[in-house]
């Protein structure tokens, strides 16, 4: 499975920005998707995730109530639309596929894109 995390750029605080990645390969064999983001300095961390057919879909702490996943099983490509964005959302964002279960931890999914940077300027 391949995965092209494009959409990123430079936003002020407060606006909003929509990123997508688009899933080529063997995508039969993807269970879940999700969106991790990684600042300078920092671990990565988990933003968003949902399900292959695009029914369930969880949530970080910091993102939720502000974020949203979704799919297009037709064009094979996940969304991720992020309103009301803040300086501290600044970070390479990362598509990731998984084959097994819907989950939080990077370690559960096997597939990864190359990244897109979101900078968020106050």
């Amino acid at each position: 499975v391949q995965l092209q995390a494009f959409g990123g750029g430079l936003v002020q605080a407060g606006n909003s920005l929509r990123l997508s990645c688009a899933a080529s390969g063997s995508t039969s064999s993807v269970s879940a998707m999700g969106w991790f983001r990684q600042a300078p300095g920092k671990e990565r961390e988990f933003v968003a995730t949902i399900t292959r057919g695009g029914s369930t879909a969880r949530y970080g702490d910091a993102v939720r109530g502000r974020f949203t996943a979704s799919k297009n099983n037709l064009n094979n490509t996940m969304y991720l639309q992020m309103t009301n964005l803040k300086p501290e959302d600044t970070a390479v964002y990362y598509c990731a596929a998984s084959t097994r279960v819907l989950g939080t931890l990077p370690s559960l999914y096997k597939f990864w894109g190359q990244g897109t940077l979101v900078t968020v300027s106050s």
